[in-house]
């Protein structure tokens, strides 16, 4: 295993997983594709519902087989980002392959049996794993959403069926709920009573989609996953100064301990002590370091004084 350090990441482009949820209609797929350099993979073989304008290098697989065949490092060169569309229709062709596989993955009505959720989780976990960490692209999952009714509210779901729901939240980075506010398109990536979503890395809260013309490129999510990148590597150089602030308090901390020989160094150390400026954990660190030292040298605190006094004989 090879241990790295947290400044590696800065100057390296994350690869992102989102999830993109909406009713029919309202441009899931178009969004999608305006990540970079996609792939389109049209499960649902809905290319035709995307404007001509729009459309990207596709693949329109029949079975999940073929969906294997297809994603392989030297077909998926000149693409970035794999468009699952959608992810629901995926989901099926996965279905299909495990009860064909096995048939105690199927029951008699031709749905997924216990054991068969179970196992297609399973393989979707491991299908985004192998295009996250082994292909190394970006992922746009796209999903229809459906309301459900929860008392007198109605809520926004993705549509899938069983258990595999919370396999497909799972690995997501970002996941956001398309709707329609006035005249505007937008999607939200914070949690709230009408659905459940997911945002990092100061992507948060309801964006606007801007509205798409001759003169206006579809990047969208181009854009979103460069300022993704660019919070990872403001949070990494915070953390870095971090790092550098806490190392020079604890050197200064520790020459001040270090001084420590009886109770009057002991008292002036503890005035010194209390002049330093903490940074991360080194609070806690130097305290018990400096108790560590004075308990060596049996030294008692007086509580009415506030100061060390030698140990008393006898």
């Amino acid at each position: 295993m090879a241990i790295r350090q947290p400044e590696e990441i800065l100057g390296q482009k994350k690869r992102i997983r989102m999830l993109i949820a909406g009713y029919p209609g309202i441009g899931k797929t178009t969004l999608a594709l305006s990540a970079p350099r996609p792939l389109h993979i049209d499960c649902d073989f809905g290319l035709d519902r995307v404007e001509a304008r729009y459309r990207v290098p596709f693949i329109q697989p029949q079975s999940y087989d073929e969906l294997l065949a297809d994603l392989v490092p030297e077909n998926l060169r000149d693409f970035e980002t794999l468009v699952f569309d959608t992810g629901g229709q995926l989901l099926t062709l996965m279905s299909l392959w495990a009860m064909k596989k096995d048939p105690k993955y199927g029951q008699r009505d031709g749905t997924l049996s216990l054991k068969g959720y179970g196992f297609v989780g399973k393989e979707f976990m491991r299908l985004m794993d192998y295009c996250f960490y082994e292909l190394k692209k970006h992922i746009v999952m796209v999903f229809h959403a459906v309301e459900e009714k929860d008392g007198d509210n109605t809520r926004l779901r993705i549509k899938v069926e069983g258990q595999t729901k919370n396999n497909v939240w799972e690995p997501m980075d970002l996941g956001g709920f398309m709707e329609i506010h006035g005249n505007d398109r937008v999607i939200g990536f914070s949690n709230c009573e009408r659905y459940f979503a997911k945002g990092t890395r100061g992507i948060k809260g309801t964006l606007k989609i801007p509205e798409l013309g001759p003169d206006k490129p579809n990047d969208f999510l181009t854009r979103l996953f460069e300022q993704y990148n660019h919070q990872t590597e403001e949070e990494v150089r915070m953390a870095e100064a971090q790092k550098a602030a806490y190392e020079t308090v604890m050197k200064k901390g520790q020459a001040i301990i270090k001084k420590i020989k009886d109770a009057e160094t002991a008292n002036k150390a503890l005035e010194e002590m209390r002049q330093i400026e903490h940074v991360l954990t080194s609070r806690q660190e130097l305290r018990h370091a400096f108790n560590v030292k004075v308990n060596s040298l049996n030294l008692v605190f007086d509580r009415e004084t506030k100061q060390y006094t030698a140990p008393q004989e006898g």
